[in-house]
């Protein structure tokens, strides 16, 4: 059992733009580009093909879908929010806040999956839709898949009552907490202000503003041998918690992230990260600024073991 993965899922955009729903509770999103729509969706396409072709140069496994045109799906590019998969076999389905973001959830890609992984079972969380219950996948959760702990900030998006369902039918210890951006506003995703890793932890640990709680959040990632890297809210919104640790073909381990987040690193914490870790990262600044969310929403992590 790892961390990381070396095979990832990642969707090809067919319309990606600014999604005025998810805006309502996502402060990431900016709205502004000197670009048309049209300039938008080629731009965001070019991105994501050269980051994908930075990690196929590193070694790392992308199984690239592409989007459908229709429905019209302007978040489809983060397909870690409606799925996630597990090494027992278990693909999960997740329910999601945003309306048109359910559109992702596509039928068709699990059938995908199962032609070259071992899927025992479809677990399908979605229903809880119907009763305005959320939690938005890998997102919402961060997972130590070797200590079998989740770790999730609560939101609209991510439900108490059923992240701890979630944790007693996958036998996954919850530790979660409430955090705020440097506004008090609520972090809508656990996922941009923290990431673990086999050996590392990237938080925000300033916008967990309850003292116990950061306080047991922070111990117990020492406890299970994490180096914490701790950053300030400056470099939080600049994505530095938004990263991946993936592992390549020959089981090097790699910190994926977006060259924005790399420039906002410090020498310093660059140099710590490089003690467990190789970097690897792209730039996709239209699709952190227009959708929000950087490379670790991205990429959908596939643990299913292979045929």
């Amino acid at each position: 059992m790892k961390n990381s993965t070396h095979q990832l899922l990642m969707i090809r955009p067919a319309s990606f733009g600014f999604n005025s729903i998810t805006a309502q509770d996502n402060a990431f999103q900016n709205k502004t580009s000197s670009h048309s729509p049209e300039g938008v969706k080629q731009r965001a396409q070019a991105q994501f093909d050269f980051f994908v072709s930075r990690l196929r140069e590193v070694g790392i496994n992308v199984l690239v879908i592409e989007d459908t045109n229709t429905p019209e799906k302007p978040d489809a590019i983060f397909p870690n929010n409606w799925i996630s998969t597990h090494t027992d076999g278990k693909v999960i389905l997740y329910p999601m806040k945003a309306e048109n973001r359910r559109l992702e959830r596509r039928e068709d890609i699990v059938e995908q999956l199962k032609t070259k992984f071992q899927v025992n079972s479809v677990t399908d969380l979605s229903t809880h839709e119907k009763e305005s219950i959320f939690l938005e996948g890998t997102g919402s959760m961060i997972f130590d898949r070797v200590n079998k702990i989740c770790y999730a900030c609560i939101s609209h998006r991510t439900d108490a009552k059923l992240l701890e369902e979630w944790g007693e039918m996958m036998g996954y210890e919850i530790v979660s907490f409430t955090s705020k951006d440097e506004n008090g506003q609520d972090i809508y995703h656990t996922n941009v202000m923290l990431s673990v890793g086999s050996d590392l932890a990237v938080i925000c640990a300033a916008s967990i503003p309850d003292q116990e709680e950061q306080a047991y959040v922070l111990n117990r990632l020492k406890e299970t041998g994490k180096t914490i890297i701790d950053v300030s809210f400056e470099q939080m919104q600049q994505l530095c918690c938004n990263v991946l640790e993936v592992c390549n073909q020959e089981g090097d381990a790699y910190l994926t992230m977006s060259k924005r987040a790399y420039d906002a690193f410090t020498s310093e914490q660059i140099e710590a990260i490089e003690k467990h870790v190789k970097i690897v990262y792209s730039p996709i600044p239209i699709i952190e600024e227009i959708g929000g969310g950087g490379s670790r929403c991205m990429m959908a992590e596939i643990f299913l073991p292979k045929k």
